[in-house]
């Protein structure tokens, strides 16, 4: 009785479903599959910043050094020359020529005064830088006669301005000491001329005297001198 109970059950079930429609054949496993009546939400795809693309390439600072065209020279200043001493001024109330209380005015390199003296420009003349300017400055000799035997010596000292000369300062040498020679060189001037022994009379020239003198302003200073035997 009890062999046929499960025969009898698969039977009424096999019928149940035959009357459902059922397949007739082997039933397999049943696999139940769950569709999902919609597609499962995707997660939302990461926003990518938007490039920043910069207004304007930032500018880099030049390290090239702007070209600056060179300054022009002034222009140099010419040098003065002997022949102009030939027209220059003698003297100045500051530094007087001879006790005359104003500058006297050379005239192809001579003066007469009212009082009978005359002044003429010598040959000895030298021209170099006094004062450090860069400009050749000149040194020249005149020879003043007041109208008897004396002829008295002396070294005059113009400045150039701007290419004319200017007078600063003169040293007196005397009477009848004629200067040889006159140069210039490392802003001073070197002065030969001839004296004399004392006891000698005015006509005894028997010194060769070499005497370095240095302008400042119009304050001449000497700064050495040398003595050698001279005869005429």
């Amino acid at each position: 009785m009890r062999r046929t109970l499960p025969s009898l059950a698969t039977l009424a079930l096999l019928g149940f479903l035959t009357a459902c429609g059922g397949d007739s054949g082997a039933v397999s496993s049943a696999t139940s599959t769950v569709t999902s009546s919609a597609e499962a939400p995707t997660a939302p795809a990461a926003s990518t910043p938007a490039a920043v693309t910069p207004s304007a390439t930032p500018k880099t600072a030049s390290t090239t050094k702007p070209v600056v065209a060179p300054k022009p020279a002034p222009p140099k200043t010419p040098a003065l020359t002997c022949t102009q001493l030939g027209g220059a001024q003698l003297g100045s109330a500051k530094v007087p020529f001879n006790g005359y209380p104003d500058y006297i005015p050379l005239l192809d390199g001579v003066w007469s005064g009212e009082d009978g003296a005359t002044v003429e420009l010598q040959n000895p003349c030298g021209i170099g830088d006094l004062d450090g300017d860069g400009a050749a400055d000149a040194v020249g000799t005149v020879l003043l006669r007041t109208g008897g035997i004396g002829q008295f010596w002396s070294v005059v000292f113009w400045h150039n301005s701007a290419g004319k000369p200017a007078y600063r300062s003169l040293v007196d040498l005397g009477d009848r000491n004629p200067v040889t020679s006159i140069s210039v060189a490392g802003q001073q001037a070197t002065v030969v001329w001839l004296t004399r022994s004392d006891g000698k009379s005015m006509a005894e020239l028997d010194i060769r005297r070499t005497t370095v003198y240095q302008l400042s302003g119009t304050t001449v200073t000497e700064v050495k001198h040398t003595d050698a035997p001279y005869t005429a």
